[in-house]
Formats: C-alpha cells, structure tokens, sequence
C-alpha cells in the first residue's frame, strides 16, 4: 500500500494483481469540504456533520474514479454479522443505504462498494478471476463474529470464488498501541473459539490491548487466504490524527474515513 492522489482525493491505494480488474484503497481525512471537527474528508452519514458536506465528500470521492455518486453504495452499518449481496444491476442504488449490514458483495462492474470506519478495521477483499469484489467493517464485534471469513464463504458459495485466489486488504484502523478492551470484548473472542491470546496483551486487571488487525488476518487465513496475498496497513488511525479520523481519540465527535473497491466496466 502507498499513499496516492486521485482527483482531490489523497488515499492509501491498494494493488492486488496488476490486472487492472479492480480499484481499491481507504481514503484519508484530506481535502474536502467538512468544517471541524469532521474536517474535511468526512464520508460518514451517521455523524452530526451537515448531510450537504457529506454529499459533496462523497461526490469528490467518486469524481475521482470516474464514477457518478449513485454508483456509491453504503449501508447501514451496526456492528452485526449480516452481508449485502449486489448481484444484479441496479437503476439507482442510495436505497442499499438503509440496509442494516456489515460488508457488501458485489459482481457488478461499476459499482463502488464502501465500508465507513473511524476506529474499526476496513478490509477489502478482491477475486479478479471470477469479478467479485467485498468491503468487510470489522469493528471488535464484526471481528468476534468472524465476519472476514464469513464473507470469503459467502464469495465461495454465492459466486463460485476461490479462497486461494483472493485478494485481500486490511486497512488502516486503531492499533493494539491506542486500543483498550475490557472483559466482555475478551468473552466475546473466546466464545467464538478466537484464540485470545494470540492477538490481546494483558494490561490492568480486567484490561487488554487488542491488535484487531491481526485477529482480521488469522481470520481470512483461516478461511483460506493466502498470507501472500494479505496486506496490512501498519498505521493506527488513533495516533495518525493528520490523516484519519479516530472515533476513540476524538471522544466520538468525529467523521469517519472509507475503506472502498469497485470492479472496473468490462
């Protein structure tokens, strides 16, 4: 991954394979059009930013990869384990925005998927082969919920996608550095059978340091990734405060950044 520019668009661009088949990356806070303190970049609906600023953010973003913003999908993202499957073409689709889900499938060439974070991990997952592509929000319940390797299931049994030629990106989110957890996140882990240990430090009585993006890694592994073909941003959005929102850092008054793929036309 290397920080590019797009358009107005300064983000951490990801290249899976050379094809060309797909464009991908996570936006960074820079150049939109957001007052503080969502300044300025600020892609994210659910914050108390002006809905106006948002569109016109999500606009650039688009401009920027030549697509117009219909062609932006969202959802409703609420920590769960559910997956949007776009497997059809669509006239208009800012209806998929009051869709309650956690990661979006999509064969549709053109169709830009997105995934909004400010702490959680964004993952992005690509099959060239087969033109399937996922935007996977992986917050500490989407982690638990093993929901990276549900959704290189739901690519393997809904489009024929092979794990071993996935493609797959880990972007930027809270580090273990900046991220304190408490008992009921730790239960959690180790009710689904996570190995706790492997990705939490043991801090105060009760408190551990969570490294969700080596969880998110074990877990496309685990479901046949490749670990060549797994990237992982090494910047904690916390400490980062030039380039990332951070939900954590900012007590919550904040915008949020977007982890996004598209498929590009045949």
């Amino acid at each position: 991954m290397q920080m590019k520019r797009s358009g107005r668009i300064h983000y951490l661009a990801v290249d899976f394979d050379g094809s060309g088949r797909s464009v991908q990356g996570f936006t960074t806070r820079r150049e939109g059009v957001s007052r503080p303190p969502y300044n300025s970049l600020n892609l994210g609906m659910n914050t108390l930013d002006q809905p106006s600023n948002v569109e016109g953010n999500r606009s650039i973003l688009t401009r920027a990869f030549g697509v117009n913003q219909e062609a932006l999908v969202s959802v409703r993202q609420v920590h769960g384990s559910d997956i949007l499957v776009i497997d059809e073409p669509n006239e208009e689709y800012d209806h998929f925005s009051s869709v309650e889900s956690d990661a979006v499938i999509t064969n549709q060439p053109g169709v830009m998927i997105g995934i909004c974070v400010a702490d959680c991990v964004p993952i992005l997952l690509c099959d060239s082969v087969k033109g399937v592509v996922a935007a996977v929000h992986a917050g500490w319940q989407g982690t638990a919920a093993k929901l990276a390797a549900k959704t290189v299931a739901g690519m393997k049994s809904l489009f024929g996608s092979d794990p071993g030629e996935l493609q797959a990106a880990i972007g930027p989110g809270i580090g273990k550095c900046c991220y304190e957890v408490d008992a009921p996140v730790r239960q959690a882990f180790l009710q689904n059978g996570i190995p706790w240990d492997s990705f939490a430090e043991a801090r105060d009585e009760g408190k551990w340091r969570l490294d969700m993006a080596a969880a998110n890694r074990d877990l496309l592994l685990s479901a046949g990734v490749p670990a060549s073909a797994i990237q992982v941003s090494d910047m904690c959005v916390c400490c980062r405060k030039d380039l990332f929102f951070s939900y954590r850092r900012d007590n919550g008054d904040t915008g949020r950044q977007m982890g996004f793929i598209m498929l590009t036309q045949d």
